[in-house]
């Protein structure tokens, strides 16, 4: 797949970010998806990924969009807030939000998670005062606890009311612990799972954009 030849975009490729450029969208705005595997694809070709059909799918619609892809595999939120700087240096439109997982999945602080989440929304629309969001949501594991799974699970519904960002509220939603849909690992989405993963982000993502 080529890649963009704007020096943002290479800048940004330094801190994971990757993108699925037409020809004709170089100085098109930017949508990035900032998150973990899940968002990176692991296990599958880029192409594949959820990111990249959601580009598809903007490229049928007639938008001027360009999706960057910048999920790494194992990233907490303190790493994507981390990366973020570099990302702000593309022309963001639109923020898809996917980080939590590897938090829950380490029973790292709730509060620190949900201090960074709001961190990087807060830096990114004060950088671009007009860019939408969207929160892809996860939910806590039942084994860490009643009390741990409660508030984690409350982090992102709470952020997208006070964001004012659409809500895709369980990004798994269908796709989770159905064994045709996941990889050998029983966590990472198949080519199929990731196409369920971009019909139900697309119709939220496709309402602010327009």
């Amino acid at each position: 797949m080529s890649t963009s030849s704007n020096p943002a975009t290479d800048e940004a490729s330094n801190s994971g970010a990757r993108s699925q450029p037409t020809s004709n969208q170089a100085s098109s705005p930017v949508i990035v998806f900032l998150g973990t595997s899940l968002t990176a694809g692991y296990g599958l070709p880029e192409s594949q990924a959820f990111p990249a059909l959601i580009q598809a799918r903007i490229d049928s619609s007639n938008l001027d969009y360009r999706v960057i892809n910048a999920g790494v595999s194992g990233d907490t939120s303190a790493g994507g807030l981390r990366r973020l700087d570099w990302l702000l240096r593309l022309p963001v439109a639109a923020l898809v939000l996917e980080l939590g997982a590897n938090d829950m999945l380490r029973g790292q602080s709730i509060d620190e998670l949900r201090s960074n989440l709001a961190t990087i929304l807060e830096r990114t629309s004060a950088a671009y005062p007009d860019a939408r969001f969207l929160i892809a949501g996860m939910r806590a594991a039942p084994n860490l606890g009643r009390d741990y799974v409660a508030e984690f699970d409350a982090i992102y519904p709470a952020l997208a009311s006070e964001y004012e960002a659409a809500f895709v509220p369980f990004v798994l939603q269908d796709v989770a612990a159905r064994r045709h849909l996941n990889q050998a690992d029983g966590i990472h989405p198949t080519a199929e799972g990731h196409a369920l993963i971009a019909e139900r982000i697309w119709p939220k993502l496709e309402a602010i954009l327009r």
